[in-house]
């Protein structure tokens, strides 16, 4: 459907019930749903801020990979194959790739420990949700 090929009575219905939607879409007050259903718990909030600016790029959407790089929410990375250090080693310093064919992670400038100790509460979380322990 085109803007311009509705009658000139219908567009303003049809702009304000676009701007509802968006409206709707933008409600932060809201749950955010997670991988598993269930709401994103607002003390994780903070980590999957940090996680969609930082690493969603390559790790992608809650975790799940992309094309550019290996999905977090994997056996893989468990805590007792990848602890909670491996995250922060990986960000301050980047990682040789070993698990995967996506090439070397660079380091992740400006990220924080605090940063990183808030998205790897969230990717654990994510794990949890998907089962993997």
């Amino acid at each position: 459907m085109n803007l311009y090929s509705l009658s000139r009575s219908r567009r303003p219905v049809w702009l304000l019930a676009a701007a509802l939607a968006a409206l709707a879409a933008c409600d932060s007050s809201q749950p955010k749903p997670a991988v598993g259903g269930g709401a994103i718990p607002v003390e994780l909030q903070a980590g999957e801020a940090k996680f969609n600016a930082n690493c969603s790029a390559c790790h992608g959407a809650q975790g799940a990979g992309t094309g550019q790089g290996p999905p977090l929410v994997h056996k893989i990375y468990e805590p007792n194959h990848h602890g909670d250090a491996a995250f922060q080693r990986a960000a301050a310093n980047g990682v040789k790739a070993h698990h995967w064919e996506f090439g070397n992670m660079p380091s992740i400038p400006g990220v924080s420990a605090a940063d990183v100790d808030q998205i790897t509460q969230y990717i654990r979380w994510l794990q949890k949700q998907a089962g993997i322990f």
